[in-house]
């Protein structure tokens, strides 16, 4: 029974190669206990972050490593024709380098992130993005291709070939190649950065993410919306985030039958609103009152006022608008409404005119 062939290899043969893949994964099996009861433990009470660092980017390639350590000694040990061997020795050396540049990805992005993305600008935070992605698009076009050239392809004529597709490719994939563009525009020129709140176009929200191709923006309806970075560097972006006050505009119409003490009384009053609701700015010079214009029906009265860069807008701008009305209320001052004056010809040739 042991003597018995199959695929010219005997059943003992067979059993033995399994058993050796069956080895390896056991082997990966105790290395995640290991890691997980001894070595975790053992760097979560060192001070540096190096070796957690160094940890999580060998971790997973070096359990990849064993079992594919594994599989090629079963392998090996069987017999198959010459050409298989060929490609089954081709397919782990490519592997191997892949492994290989899975390391250096996952180690590169953890420094990364630990030592620029942490920077105390905030900046290296707001990049991050862009520049993970582009450096492991990079490493692993490297190690994708160091891995063919190990195998016997010809990298010359590979780029050649690519060459007379790209132009139609790159026709083809030209709103992708801006959007690319747009990116680091956006993070060499910084018109914003990810938490920001800004307006594109009518369009306002935080920025949640900026990735290759679009910015992602979380509108105040709770939805999140993608935005191509090419129309973005083209549009016209107000940050909100970086203004240091926000100002506010306010008009009031007065009734006609306002007299000029009364007028000036409200100005007062407009002035004094400021100190009595929180997160407005108190500066004096930070608002701005005045007796604006005649209009058909009202004495328009102009009022701007800053709300502080942590306050709540919408929670200042209601409490402002409740103190106004409270206050002219008290004050005796009215608010004019659209009115109109019809002139009624009576058959006697009187007239008489009613407002509504």
């Amino acid at each position: 029974m042991w003597e018995y062939e199959i695929w010219g290899n005997t059943v003992q043969t067979w059993i033995v190669s399994i058993l050796i893949v069956a080895g390896a994964f056991v082997v990966v099996k105790l290395l995640s206990l290991l890691g997980r009861k001894v070595v975790k433990p053992f760097i979560g009470r060192t001070n540096n972050r190096v070796d957690d660092i160094v940890y999580y980017s060998v971790e997973a390639p070096l359990k990849f490593a064993v079992m594919l350590l594994g599989i090629w000694i079963a392998i090996h040990r069987l017999v198959y024709p010459d050409h298989l061997v060929k490609y089954v020795d081709n397919a782990y050396r490519i592997l191997i380098i892949l492994d290989i540049t899975w390391v250096l990805a996952r180690l590169s992005t953890a420094l990364l992130q630990q030592y620029w993305g942490h920077r105390s600008d905030g900046q290296g935070m707001k990049m991050m993005p862009v520049v993970r992605r582009t450096l492991l698009v990079l490493i692993w076009i490297i190690g994708l291709v160091t891995a063919l050239s190990n195998v016997g392809v010809d990298i010359n004529a590979l780029w050649g070939t690519l060459g007379i597709g790209g132009i139609a490719f790159a026709l083809a994939a030209q709103d992708t190649v801006k959007n690319i563009f747009g990116a680091f525009t956006i993070f060499t020129d910084k018109p914003f950065g990810i938490g920001d709140t800004i307006n594109v176009n009518g369009l306002e929200g935080t920025v949640v993410d900026v990735g290759m191709r679009s910015t992602r923006i979380l509108g105040y309806d709770r939805r999140i919306t993608s935005y191509p970075n090419y129309k973005i560097t083209d549009a016209s972006i107000v940050n909100i985030s970086s203004e240091p006050m926000r100002r506010v505009m306010v008009k009031l119409g007065l009734t006609y039958d306002t007299g000029a003490e009364k007028m000036k009384e409200a100005l007062e009053i407009l002035r004094s609103l400021p100190a009595k609701v929180k997160d407005v700015s108190r500066n004096p010079s930070d608002t701005t009152v005045y007796f604006s214009d005649y209009t058909d029906s009202a004495l328009v009265v102009t009022f701007f006022y800053y709300i502080v860069k942590q306050g709540d807008v919408l929670k200042a701008t209601s409490d402002m608008n409740l103190e106004i009305l409270n206050s002219f209320s008290q004050a005796g001052l009215r608010f004019a409404f659209p009115t109109r004056t019809l002139f009624v010809q009576q058959d006697g040739g009187e007239s008489r005119n009613t407002n509504s």
